[in-house]
């Protein structure tokens, strides 16, 4: 039964890494096919996907309320349940701020952006399918790195599009509109970053 409950919730991290997986999938279709129009649906769609990221979580919480004994410190399980939470919300949120503002069409920089947060989340999902195993995983390392990698790519492209933004647009209100987009694009891979942490401070806690 111990075996259960401790798979329970190195299971249910992976299900939350899935879903911030198909969050970022439906952004990167988003942009890729922008269609202003379309935008209603998509945020009816990924906003589904955030609501059963919640469940999963709260499903989380209430075992854990309960549990005598956890393979992990609860103070780790909180926080990267909390943090990959967090990724599917900043993913929604970038959505929210396109349909609220209105946008009609999207800058090429924003491309490179998404594609980022896209690797970054397939790479946590990863990351996650490996920490089960963390005493002995060999992978689980190079994981947390390419993710802080990743980050950092964005965080690059980040700088360059607002410099870019700051010197090719003139109308004060598109500057202001897409510096929030990137803003909030930058903390999608900010988030995963934070999951990465999280799973390192995790493996050092309980090792």
């Amino acid at each position: 039964m111990a075996k259960k409950q401790d798979n329970f919730y190195f299971d249910t991290f992976i299900s939350c890494a899935s879903h911030a997986v198909d969050a970022s999938r439906i952004l990167r279709r988003c942009i890729t096919d922008y269609n202003p129009d379309d935008l209603g649906a998509i945020l009816e769609e990924i906003h589904n996907t955030e609501h059963a990221a919640d469940m999963k979580k709260h499903e989380l919480t209430n075992v854990l309320a309960k549990a005598f004994i956890t393979p992990i410190e609860r103070d780790d399980i909180i926080l990267l349940s909390q943090c990959l939470d967090e990724v599917v919300d900043k993913i929604e949120d970038v959505v929210l701020r396109l349909y609220c503002d209105n946008i009609r069409s999207i800058r090429p920089e924003m491309i490179s952006l998404v594609e980022i947060v896209e690797a970054c989340c397939s790479e946590m999902k990863l990351m996650m399918e490996d920490f089960s195993d963390f005493k002995h995983s060999k992978s689980l390392r190079e994981r947390i790195i390419r993710i802080n990698t990743l980050e950092e790519e964005a965080d690059r492209i980040f700088i360059s599009s607002m410099h870019t933004l700051h010197t090719t647009e003139n109308n004060p209100l598109e500057i202001i509109i897409w510096r929030d987009v990137y803003r909030y694009l930058e903390q999608c891979a900010d988030a995963c970053e934070h999951v990465a942490d999280a799973c390192e401070k995790a493996v050092m806690n309980n090792t």
